[in-house]
């Protein structure tokens, strides 16, 4: 009985790894209809692949499994290619997009993380220290390394959102948009 790890092993072995590796994946049923059509095989079962294979001439058997690489990896290119479109028309659309929600959900985030969590956090923390309180102390100094991390990976957040939303503002209005890396050098140029 063969299986598709057999025939992957067998079609990695041909030269086509990207095809190979597909097939026992889940676009296994896909990659060997199109490996199958490259070797005239009866079908795209495992069987009727390796029976292909085994009685081609080994050049033969070779160049199709090219072939069949070739438009594997075409295919992939189309689908990452429309992955793409959809995720710029998405963006596009938020972009454009009037809701409330889309508009107002970041600078929300950024008022209450600077207006009410951090804030909080630090009376809490002062009034530990103040009063003395050695079980909050001891507690926060227990969770140091978690809340440095929660904070850390907040305000990274807070801080893609400003980048960002300063990027989306420009290409709105049609104006270049500079890269951090432009920036700083163009500031850098400026004092000399």
């Amino acid at each position: 009985m063969m299986d598709w790890a057999d025939l992957a092993r067998t079609v990695v072995g041909l030269g086509a790894p990207l095809i190979g590796e597909a097939l026992g994946g889940p676009f296994g049923a896909a990659a060997s209809k199109i490996l199958a059509q490259a070797l005239n095989a009866a079908d795209g079962t495992p069987a009727a692949v390796r029976e292909a294979i085994s009685t081609a001439d080994p050049a033969i058997a070779a160049a199709a499994a090219a072939k069949a690489e070739a438009e594997w990896a075409a295919m992939l290119a189309q689908v990452g290619k429309s992955q793409v479109e959809q995720v710029g028309e998405t963006q596009r659309a938020e972009i454009a997009n009037s809701d409330p929600l889309q508009r107002w959900w970041r600078p929300l985030y950024a008022l209450e993380l600077s207006l009410i969590e951090c804030p909080a956090f630090t009376l809490t923390l002062l009034h530990a220290l103040w009063t003395g309180f050695a079980p909050a102390i001891n507690g926060f100094a227990a969770l140091s390394g978690l809340l440095m991390t929660y904070f850390a990976a907040r305000f990274g957040v807070l801080g893609v959102y400003v980048s960002g939303r300063t990027r989306e503002k420009l290409a709105g209005n049609g104006e270049s948009v500079a890269s951090i890396v432009e920036q700083v050098v163009k500031v850098l140029g400026k004092k000399r």
